[in-house]
C-alpha cells in the first residue's frame, strides 16, 4: 500500500493518527455534549405551556440562552473560549483542548434535537401515563424517552457529523485531528493528495456515522412493529 504513495508514504502514517485524533474527539464531545444536552432538551419540553412541569418564566430563560449560544458561529466561539479552555485543560492547543470548545458548542445543538424528538410524541400518550398515576419522573423515563428513541439516536447521528465538520476548523488553530493535517502539511505546504486523502477520509466518516445512526433507529422501529 505505502508504494502506491511513492515519496509521499509518510502521509499514511499522519492520516492514520490524524483519523484516530478526530474519531477520539467527536466521540467524546458526542457524549459529554448529549450528558449535559439531553437533559437541558428534556427541561425546554417538560416546562412548556400545558406540560408536565410547566414553568414560563424557566422555559424562557433556557431557551433564549440556548438560541443565544446557537447564534455565535464556532470560529468564533473556538476562539471565544481559548482562555477558559486554558484555565481548564492547562493548554488551548491539541487534541484533548479541542474537546472543550466542541462539547460546549453541541450542547445547545443538542438541547434542541432533543426538544425536537419529544415533541414528536403524541400527547395522548403522556396524558393516559398521567392518568394511570404516573409522575414527572415516570413520564419522562417511559414514555418520552422510549417513544423518542430512534428519533433520538438519528439525532445523535447527526450531533456527530456536525462536530466532524467543527472538528475540522478546530484543526486550523491547533486542534489537532485531519484539520489540523489537511491545513498544516495540505494547504500550507501545497501537497495536494493530502487534502485529497483528508477529504475522502472525512467522507467516508461521516457516511459511517450516518448509516450507523440508521441502522440503529431502523432496528428499534422494527421491534415495535
Amino acid at each position: 500500500m505505502l508504494e502506491l504513495f511513492g515519496d509521499n508514504s509518510w502521509i499514511v502514517g499522519k492520516v492514520l493518527v490524524a483519523t484516530w485524533e478526530t474519531i477520539y474527539m467527536v466521540l467524546t464531545s458526542t457524549v459529554l455534549s448529549y450528558l449535559f444536552g439531553l437533559p437541558l432538551g428534556i427541561i425546554l419540553v417538560t416546562t412548556a405551556e400545558n406540560h408536565i412541569m410547566e414553568n414560563k418564566g424557566l422555559n424562557r430563560v433556557l431557551g433564549s440562552i440556548v438560541n443565544a449560544a446557537r447564534s455565535i458561529p464556532f470560529i468564533i466561539f473556538l476562539i471565544l473560549l481559548i482562555p477558559f479552555t486554558r484555565l481548564l485543560i492547562g493548554t488551548s492547543i491539541g487534541t484533548v483542548a479541542s474537546i472543550v470548545p466542541l462539547t460546549i458548542a453541541a450542547i445547545p445543538f443538542v438541547a434542541r434535537m432533543v426538544e425536537t424528538s419529544l415533541k414528536e410524541i403524541e400527547r395522548g400518550l403522556i396524558e393516559a401515563a398521567i392518568s394511570m398515576g404516573a409522575n414527572a419522573q415516570q413520564v419522562i423515563s417511559k414514555v418520552l424517552l422510549p417513544e423518542a428513541m430512534p428519533s433520538l439516536l438519528l439525532g445523535f447521528a447527526i450531533t456527530a457529523i456536525n462536530l466532524v465538520g467543527y472538528s475540522a476548523m478546530a484543526g486550523i488553530v491547533g486542534g489537532g485531528g485531519l484539520g489540523t493535517l489537511a491545513y498544516y502539511y495540505g494547504y500550507q505546504r501545497y501537497e495536494d493528495t493530502v487534502m485529497l486523502i483528508t477529504v475522502i477520509v472525512l467522507i467516508v466518516l461521516v457516511q459511517g456515522v450516518q448509516m450507523l445512526g440508521d441502522n440503529l433507529a431502523g432496528q428499534i422501529v422494527n421491534k415495535r412493529r
